[in-house]
């Protein structure tokens, strides 16, 4: 278990430097600047969500929308669940990728929970935001000609908690809580 801990430190690095596996280059400034003076373009693409667990990882996790419609330049908010059933809190983190993988690089994500750990404690449910935008650009890009859908999936791993067992706080990205 605390291999795959080990590993997903590496695999986001390798990722966000050669945009392997539709990794999303991600340079903040330019897309708050792409935010606030994006103009809707005209393609319309679907997002579909899908959700996974890691080898040891009991949570529930699936994403609260199957798909959206929307056009390039607009920027969409969408949720993912996780359920942690065990009786015992549990510290997991997420890596995610863009399919397909040349789609990847006009994916911008303004906000997500990925990389970041995410505690639960035990029997809780967390809704977790996902706030994105696919670039103008892509319109512009002969390779994305026959790209109709993205996939943005993600896979949540355990890591070996270190804390204390009787922490009650939880280190989620809580939007609802049910």
């Amino acid at each position: 278990m605390g291999l795959s801990y080990a590993a997903v430190p590496l695999y986001q690095a390798f990722c966000q430097v050669t945009g392997y596996g539709g990794t999303v280059q991600i340079d903040k400034e330019k897309t708050l600047e792409q935010l606030s003076s994006a103009k809707k373009g005209e393609r319309q693409l679907i997002i579909k969500f899908d959700a996974g667990t890691g080898i040891g990882m009991p949570w529930k996790f699936k994403p609260l929308q199957s798909q959206v419609q929307l056009v390039t330049g607009e920027t969409v908010l969408a949720f993912y669940n996780a359920h942690n059933p065990t009786n015992q809190p549990m510290t997991g983190v997420a890596t995610y990728n863009v399919t397909p993988m040349k789609a990847g690089l006009y994916f911008n994500k303004v906000q997500c929970f990925c990389f970041h750990e995410q505690r639960l404690q035990a029997n809780e449910n967390v809704d977790m935001p996902v706030f994105f935008f696919i670039d103008n650009e892509f319109e512009l890009d002969p390779r994305m000609d026959d790209v109709q859908e993205i996939t943005l999936s993600y896979t949540f791993f355990p890591i070996d908690d270190e804390e204390d067992p009787s922490d009650s706080s939880s280190s989620a990205q809580k939007v609802s809580s049910s």
